[in-house]
């Protein structure tokens, strides 16, 4: 989730709300129910288009694995 928090709120690294979704996601898959809020509310600023690519590189991540 920090570094979620940290994309979202342009904390030490240029604002990303992308970078910020993909992080959240990947810890609300992991059932984190704070990822999934913080996830929730950050869509809601974000543009199709935005969610979409955000989507796109929380799934090519998965399958890279860390």
């Amino acid at each position: 989730m920090k570094l979620g928090s940290m994309y979202e709120g342009g904390r030490g690294v240029t604002q990303d709300y992308v970078h910020a979704y993909k992080w959240y996601d990947l810890g609300a898959r992991r059932n984190e129910k704070t990822g999934e809020q913080l996830r929730d509310e950050l869509e809601k600023r974000m543009t199709p288009a935005q969610v979409a690519e955000a989507q796109r590189m929380t799934k090519e991540w998965m399958a890279e694995g860390p």
